[in-house]
């Protein structure tokens, strides 16, 4: 399990420019079961997404695709982490 914690390093116009592109792209992993959540931050400097991918290498190359990536828009930092306890609706997560 991984939180990706996205923070732009661009203005919100050049950010709004590929928004639509971004969220084709989290639809995507989404169908597939790799993307679980995801969202803005507050104040909106970023985004978070959590993700179910294998192992961080698989991680690494799904963010590649990611509009906000492929134009230097946002930098990406990755934790990696064990959920042990959850609320029932989660306890798919449990590992």
């Amino acid at each position: 399990m991984f939180i990706v914690s996205l923070t732009y390093i661009s203005e919100m116009p050049e950010i709004n420019k590929y928004l639509e592109a971004h969220i084709e792209y989290l639809d995507k992993y989404y169908e597939v079961g790799i993307f679980l959540a995801s969202g803005r931050k507050v104040p909106r400097n970023g985004g978070v997404i959590l993700a179910q991918a294998e192992n961080l290498d698989e991680l690494e190359v799904i963010l590649n695709y990611d509009p906000f990536k492929i134009h230097n828009l946002a930098n990406y930092e990755i934790t990696e982490f064990v959920p042990s306890k959850t609320v029932p609706e989660l306890a798919f997560l449990i590992q």
